[in-house]
């Protein structure tokens, strides 16, 4: 099968007006200073549906004969691709069933519902959804909507880069997320096209990065599992069609991991005002990182926004945690009253925010009369958590 065109994109992109919205781009100074890099943010986390997967699923429902949509459409997603096939076929009048892992969170289950699919949980992880899906594809005659591997998706995927293109016009590199390479094809088919010099660099999680061997390979080489946070890149075999794109057109391919994302995230929480999920957020990972070769200014893909609080809520923790701003240790006091007082006050006076703390009088390094106190405070950074740990062992608590 040939590789996606220009006018393939182009075409798509004509069949997109009115569905999906162009999304803005964003020059963060903040991003841009920490970086050491010109750095522009294309919000596709604003796309309707939280992520950019509506463009491809539209343009490839938006062409189907009149009995193909008669059966209607089918897919499996674990949720960015369910709620954009959901909102395409809703658009289209296309009936939709959508097979999710029972584990999907359940906000991008209740959007897909809400969107007017019949909603499928079924398995563990993607995989059994997918195989549910194609089941259900063979016994029912209906049309199965490919995530990432099938040329209408890519070049739905691809709108996002003429846009990129026109927003940005000096851009130097384009920095994807990628899990199965639906975006990073399409993108990277647009941009070359029309500015073969600009570089495209994919970013895959260090625990879901399948194209490095299957590009090493010639061919896609599944990987045994996948460990990743980022459940929307979360694949362990990328397309025929899209290994094909990536060999021809990528520049460069990195991975990151679960913590430098988390970092991301954060970053983008606190300084540029944008929630963005893990799986979108991976290209200002790589950026953060220094992972690739890039020539400014970078332009960095958010493919997404569709997190659960309560995920969020530990990556902002987690991601702390990696800054040095969130601090656990233990220490022992005598079992006395007034004592616990004492520790804290002192850490108060240190100007740190204990956020969690619990006591344990039983433990074979204690004495009868010690208690043992884990500790979690948030502090300013490594450096204002080096001076709570010294006024800590100064005043005669024990740190560890």
């Amino acid at each position: 099968m040939a590789l996606v065109t220009l006018d393939d994109i182009e075409q798509a992109a004509k069949r997109l007006e009115g569905v999906a919205q162009p999304t803005p781009v964003e020059l963060s100074r903040a991003i841009s200073a920490i970086a050491g890099r010109r750095t522009v943010l294309k919000c596709e986390h604003l796309q309707r549906t939280g992520s950019f997967k509506i463009r491809g699923a539209y343009n490839r429902i938006a062409q189907l004969s009149a009995g193909e949509r008669s059966g209607g459409v089918v897919c499996s997603s674990a949720g960015n691709h369910a709620q954009g096939v959901a909102l395409s076929a809703a658009l289209a009048g296309v009936p939709a069933t959508v097979f999710m892992p029972t584990g999907a969170p359940l906000p991008k289950v209740e959007a897909t519902r809400g969107y007017g699919a019949e909603v499928i949980l079924t398995g563990s992880g993607y995989d059994d959804a997918h195989a549910a899906a194609q089941a259900w594809t063979a016994e029912r005659g209906a049309t199965f909507v490919h995530p990432f591997d099938h040329p209408d998706v890519i070049a739905g995927q691809g709108t996002i880069g003429l846009e990129v293109l026109e927003q940005v016009p000096d851009a130097g590199t384009v920095i994807v997320p990628m899990g199965g390479g639906g975006l990073v094809s399409g993108v990277a088919a647009a941009v070359k096209a029309v500015r073969p010099s600009v570089r495209i660099v994919g970013v895959q999680a260090a625990g879901a990065a399948a194209f490095p061997a299957s590009l090493a390979a010639g061919e896609p080489r599944p990987l045994a599992e996948v460990t990743t946070f980022a459940d929307g890149i979360a694949v362990k075999t990328p397309g025929a069609l899209t290994l094909r794109h990536v060999a021809a057109l990528v520049d460069e391919v990195v991975t990151v991991t679960d913590e430098a994302i988390a970092r991301a995230v954060l970053l983008l929480v606190e300084r540029a005002k944008q929630v963005v999920e893990p799986a979108g957020a991976a290209g200002l990972a790589a950026l953060l990182d220094g992972a690739a070769t890039l020539i400014e200014p970078v332009v960095v893909v958010l493919g997404g926004g569709n997190v659960d609080p309560l995920l969020l809520l530990r990556i902002i923790q987690s991601g702390m945690f990696e800054e040095g701003r969130y601090f656990a240790f233990r220490t022992r006091l005598r079992d006395r009253p007034g004592a616990l007082s004492g520790l804290l006050a002192l850490i108060g006076a240190a100007g740190a925010n204990v956020v969690a703390i619990s006591h344990h009088r039983l433990g074979t390094r204690l004495g009868v009369i010690e208690v043992e106190v884990h500790i979690e405070v948030e502090t300013r950074g490594p450096a204002h958590t080096g001076d709570l740990v010294d006024a800590l062992l100064a005043a005669g608590y024990p740190v560890t």
